[in-house]
This record gives structure tokens, sequence and C-alpha cells, in this order.
């Protein structure tokens, strides 16, 4: 874009272009920044006080689901508006986003719960982003669930292998193998209503004495710890409601 200027001489009669549109000029193409801000997995008073200032100071909220967002900034009193971004979002709404940077807008990503881009839709909008776009992407840390898991587990975390979420159907049986045979501790999230299924699978391909932690509804009021080998999980195991996060030791 063109910006005209008064054509203003100097003293030598050279023509000088003010300060004052040099900067509105550049202010032009100034991009806004991209906050992807970690959120509490369950109980709100989980998040730091840099994701709370971020929130209040950016101009919009990318989430996952606005009603859950909704309850984290009510509890904060935090007034901003929220789009939404989730894992059926279509590329108009990406171009849109894109669009608010180009405008000098600053974005926060956060997702239901913990942190973005893990097992999460928010890292393909990060890659278009990224690919496209390359604004200034700053990380707030925060909850995890997988660190969560790993940090009560006992089990050696110098390495170890975040595997998502068990496929739905296809490759399920391959990704149990995978389980069994990775060489570091394992984790991986699975959802109430297939743990059942999930904590099966698992004890037809893995070692009887290999150990297992396995966390139900971490930090929320029924949070439920199970340790032990993969039989004593599935005998202690009474209650199969909530989000759960599998840990496997490693061989």
């Amino acid at each position: 874009m063109f910006i005209q200027a008064p054509r203003i001489k100097d003293a030598r009669g050279a023509f000088l272009l003010p300060f004052c549109y040099l900067f509105a000029k550049i202010s032009l193409y100034m991009l806004g920044k991209l906050y992807i801000v970690a959120t509490p997995i369950g109980n709100l008073g989980d998040i730091t006080l840099r994701a709370i200032e971020t929130l209040k100071n950016v101009d919009f909220i990318l989430c996952e689901d606005t009603r859950v967002t909704k309850n984290l900034l009510e509890r904060y009193e935090i007034n901003k508006t929220m789009v939404s971004y989730h894992q059926h979002t279509e590329e108009r709404k990406v171009k849109e986003i894109a669009k608010l940077l180009e405008e000098g807008k600053n974005l926060a990503l956060v997702t239901d719960a913990g942190t973005p881009g893990i097992s999460d839709p928010g890292g393909l909008l990060i890659k278009s982003l990224v690919k496209n776009l390359k604004p200034e992407i700053i990380p707030i840390p925060g909850a995890s669930a997988v660190v969560a898991a790993l940090s009560i587990s006992g089990f050696p975390t110098d390495k170890f292998v975040f595997m998502g979420f068990p496929p739905h159907k296809n490759k399920r049986q391959k990704f149990f193998k995978e389980v069994a045979a990775a060489e570091y501790t394992v984790v991986f999230y699975e959802s109430g209503h297939r743990i059942k299924k999930c904590l099966q699978e698992l004890k037809e391909n893995l070692d009887v004495g290999r150990g297992l932690v396995v966390c139900r509804e971490l930090t929320k009021k029924f949070e439920t710890i199970y340790r032990g080998n993969i039989d004593e999980i599935i005998e202690q195991m009474t209650d199969e409601r909530g989000e759960f996060v599998v840990v496997v030791n490693q061989k």
C-alpha cells in the first residue's frame, strides 16, 4: 500500500519524508503474534499468572469449544472475543485467522484442556501459519496430562514415547503391538468408553509383569491412580467414566 506524504524540503532544498509517515507505512506490514497458551486439564486453579495475563491482553482467543473456554474466562474475569477453531475447522477459517494476524491482531490459541498442539488440532493451524505467514509464535507453558502422569509414574522418564490416542478402528492392533515393543516408557491417552477394550488389548500384547500406571480424571474431583501389572489394573478398575492417561513401563 502506497502512502502519499507531503513534499517537504530541508534547508538545502532536498525533499524529506516525515518520520510519522515512515512509521505508518512500516506498521501496515507488522504481523500480530500468536500465543500458544496452556490451560488447566481439570482443576481451574492450575493456570499460570502469565497465561492469565496473556489471555487478558490479546485481541482474540482461538478455542476448541467456546463453552469450555467461557467457563475458564469467567473464572478469571476475562472478557474477550472467542473464535472457534477445532479439528473440523475448514480452510476458510484458517485464512480468516491468518488475516487477523496480518491486520496486526494478537491471538491466543487454547485447547479444552492442557497444552495446544499436543495430540490436538492446534498443531495443524501452527503448521499452516509457519508455512504461509511466519508470524511470531510464543509458547505460554503450563498443564499437560502427559507430563502430569509421567511425573507420578515412578518409571524412567529420561526417555519416553508419547503416542497420543489409539486409533478407533484401523491399525488399532498395530498400535498396541508398538506399545508392547517400545524400548522406553510409553504414555498415551484413552477415553472412558474405550478404556476397558484398551486394557484387554494391552493384556494380549504385554508381558505379564510389565508395570503400568493408569490415571483417571487427573486434577479433577474423582482423580484416581491405578498401579500394577495389567491383570491388577483390570481388577482394580471399577469406574470407567472420564478421561484416562496410560503409562507403560519400559521393557
